[in-house]
């Protein structure tokens, strides 16, 4: 996402570059480019007006140092105003309480149970929490057993009780059995309904009052824009929700909701669903945010992500191996299995700062490994664990039985040992020693 809105921004701080100072003249047309395109990528009217203003006259305020230009002051002022306007700081979510209680809430089709499973999978993982997932839309027949299948993929209790078409019942019947089995997070899925459906409003209203929830989640499909912050304006003023679900920011979407909603109903975006994979959900943060739109990469979620997959008994053991020269394919999958669970390749690569633009029109597979693995798996225990036996008969056996050529057996091979060399250099060097007590 956001990838048109950041190309017609750098476009626009083009037009400050070689100026000697800012003015009221280059600011307003630089400005007036920020805005449109703010506009084409679906920003609220007013939210788009009310931030140029702000960014004008704090432009114009400023005394340019001698050792900023210009456009360089422009993008901190935009970047920083990016993130007052999607937030500021980053929201936590309430877990005080056994159980603490999270309502979800939105249309249907927003992407509500697959959340929650995505929520209960992090709590459980990132939070050592015992999450009880509960099935309260009794009118869709298919969400009970789809939040079944997603609490059996994540290892977490469900709560359904199929013969009731009581909601607020089944909310309070899970509730006290959180209670008596100490589940410590209750996560109630509740069934999709429209704002204008009185009904429907007056039952999720209903829950809320009954189970007294420690956080009501408004979760929305970013992808509908506009229509997706007039909802939630009207789902806000019925439930008083605490924080906003943006769903399928991994879409063809413009963005616009994520810049607009905090302003519009002046709560905060808390998380942000980003694949269609049970770990693609990541809890959103404005400045990031912000470093991403304007093409600054986003090195802390990355990091973030690596240090998840970290483990330092391996990363010890691999050390060892690296520092006698030992490092063999096996190693080999073991690392490409590790990034593989990072999460999208394209993704990870744009958060590298300066790298996003590069390879915005590239196709990066996420099944880029494939034959790289392929080669790997079709040598035989030895092989894999001795690179040195693999002479020409053994590299063409492989290439026949991988489905690939002896050209791309080769390459790999060449890759690999160069990368071997360089862990080497690197281990033995300062860096290398201070490795294992870095994180």
């Amino acid at each position: 996402m956001f990838d048109n809105l950041s190309e017609r921004l750098e476009r626009s701080f083009k037009i400050l570059k070689g100026e000697g100072k800012i003015t009221e003249i280059n600011v307003a047309e630089t400005l007036k480019d920020v805005r449109k395109a703010l506009l084409d990528a679906d920003v609220n009217y007013k939210v788009a007006k009310t931030f140029t203003d702000t960014v004008k006259e704090k432009a114009l305020g400023q005394n340019v140092l001698t050792a900023v230009k210009p456009s360089q002051l422009m993008v901190k002022i935009v970047h920083d105003e990016l993130t007052q306007l999607m937030g500021g700081e980053t929201a936590e979510i309430d877990l005080e309480g056994r159980p603490a209680v999270i309502l979800m809430s939105g249309l249907q089709g927003s992407g509500k149970t697959t959340f929650s499973g995505k929520l209960a999978r992090m709590l459980k993982t990132k939070k050592n929490k015992k999450p009880l997932l509960v099935a309260c839309d009794v009118y869709r027949p298919a969400a009970v057993e789809q939040l079944r299948v997603l609490a059996e993929q994540i290892g977490v209790p469900m709560y359904s009780e199929p013969d009731s078409k009581n909601p607020v019942k089944i909310a309070e019947n899970a509730i006290q059995e959180a209670k008596a089995k100490g589940y410590d997070v209750v996560i109630v899925d509740t069934a999709g309904r429209l704002a204008v459906d009185e009904e429907m409003m007056n039952e999720i209203a209903a829950i809320k009052k009954a189970i007294n929830p420690n956080e009501i989640l408004f979760v929305v499909d970013s992808m509908t824009g506009q229509d997706a912050v007039n909802t939630a304006k009207e789902f806000n003023e019925r439930l008083d929700f605490n924080g906003v679900v943006l769903t399928k920011l991994d879409g063809d979407t413009r963005g616009g909701a994520a810049l607009s909603i905090r302003s519009v109903v002046n709560k905060p975006i808390k998380f942000v669903g980003t694949g269609e994979k049970l770990d693609a959900i990541d809890q959103f943060h404005p400045s990031r945010m912000s470093d991403r739109i304007l093409g600054m990469g986003d090195i802390v979620s990355l990091v973030e992500r690596a240090q998840e997959q970290y483990d330092e008994e391996e990363a010890k053991r691999l050390q060892k191996k690296i520092a006698k020269n030992q490092f063999d394919f096996n190693d080999f999958l073991s690392q490409i299995a590790q990034i593989k669970k990072m999460g999208n390749l394209k993704d990870l690569a744009s958060m590298i700062p300066g790298v996003g633009k590069a390879i915005k029109d590239i196709d990066i597979d996420d099944n880029a490994f494939k034959s790289i693995e392929a080669i790997i798996y079709s040598m035989t225990p030895a092989e894999r664990s001795n690179p040195a036996l693999l002479n020409g008969s053994r590299r063409q056996r492989i290439a026949k039985g991988s489905g690939t050529n002896i050209q791309e057996v080769n390459r790999l091979l060449k890759q690999f040992d160069q990368t071997r060399k360089m862990m080497k250099m690197v281990t033995g060097s300062k860096m290398g020693k201070m490795m294992p007590k870095m994180k």
